[in-house]
């Protein structure tokens, strides 16, 4: 940037208003697209996220119980997702659930076992970083469950989350959908990024080299758990930003809580964004 672009001490003084140091920025003919839209992105989540915590008081309030599972390829934005949702919600009426690999102990129990003692007690939300639906992809494209095991939970997942429905919980189905290329990219940023390179795992190296395999299971997972009580919801975008607001929209419409009708945010998600799996006609993953 040489001079002629740069705003004088006496220029930065006399600005008043947002508006007015954006024109001047324009002035100096520097691009301030980036700027805006970061900022944008920014007053829009803190209104949804205002809207998330009337949410919360509703469903304390009321005793309901809501688990939203998050679910995606490697790298599909669900960890970022889950943390915009819940970073100004009372943490004593909300949990996050990101199991570890069972036990020696849990390899012997039923399946669901292990989920459904984290299944969201009255007045609760619960966010699962990956879910009972592991066993759905991950697990037989890596090979860590049996043919045998694959076929029961197949045959098994619908009746659970039924049985779920029955008794009042509230299951909203998030599929984060991206694709191979933005994949990549977000890779190879974990591995430059010091602070992210904990998340890269030789799974998800996998993840590039399987990407036909994860896609065969995954289309048979919303062929046979995708129903009217429990639909799944596409998420189908490569912008994280466009992810997380869309997202909260979904969810936020989905209840009817007090104080929804003098939100200042626009509370109805992008239909070319976000869908049920059956109106999604093509998938960029």
């Amino acid at each position: 940037m040489n001079e002629k672009e740069m705003l004088t001490a006496e220029e930065l003084a006399s600005v008043t208003s947002r508006s007015e140091l954006v024109d001047k920025l324009n002035d100096k003919g520097i691009d301030v697209s980036d700027i805006l839209n970061k900022i944008k992105y920014e007053e829009e989540l803190k209104l949804l996220q205002i809207e998330l915590v009337k949410l919360q008081q509703w469903v304390k309030k009321t005793n309901k119980r809501v688990a939203v599972i998050f679910e995606g390829r490697d790298a599909a934005g669900k960890g970022g997702s889950i943390r915009r949702f819940m970073e100004h919600l009372n943490p004593r009426s909300t949990r996050l659930v990101a199991l570890n690999k069972p036990t020696d102990i849990e390899k012997g129990q039923w399946y669901f076992m292990r989920y459904i003692k984290e299944l969201p007690n009255p007045g609760e939300i619960v966010f699962f970083d990956r879910s009972w639906y592991n066993r759905a992809v991950v697990e037989p494209v890596m090979g860590f469950c049996t043919e045998e095991q694959y076929h029961t939970f197949m045959a098994q997942v619908p009746e659970f989350e039924h049985m779920l429905y029955e008794d009042g919980l509230i299951i909203v189905k998030f599929w984060l959908s991206i694709s191979k290329e933005e994949q990549l990219t977000r890779f190879n940023s974990r591995q430059e990024n010091p602070l992210k390179r904990w998340k890269f795992s030789p799974v998800d190296k996998k993840g590039q080299e399987l990407w036909r395999q994860y896609t065969t299971y995954k289309e048979h997972m919303f062929s046979k758990t995708h129903t009217s009580y429990s639909p799944w919801v596409i998420v189908k975008t490569n912008d994280k930003q466009e992810a997380r607001l869309e997202g909260i929209r979904y969810v936020l419409s989905k209840f009817e809580y007090e104080g929804k009708q003098e939100a200042k945010v626009n509370l109805f998600p992008d239909p070319n964004v976000v869908m049920h799996y059956f109106r999604s006609s093509y998938q960029i993953d």
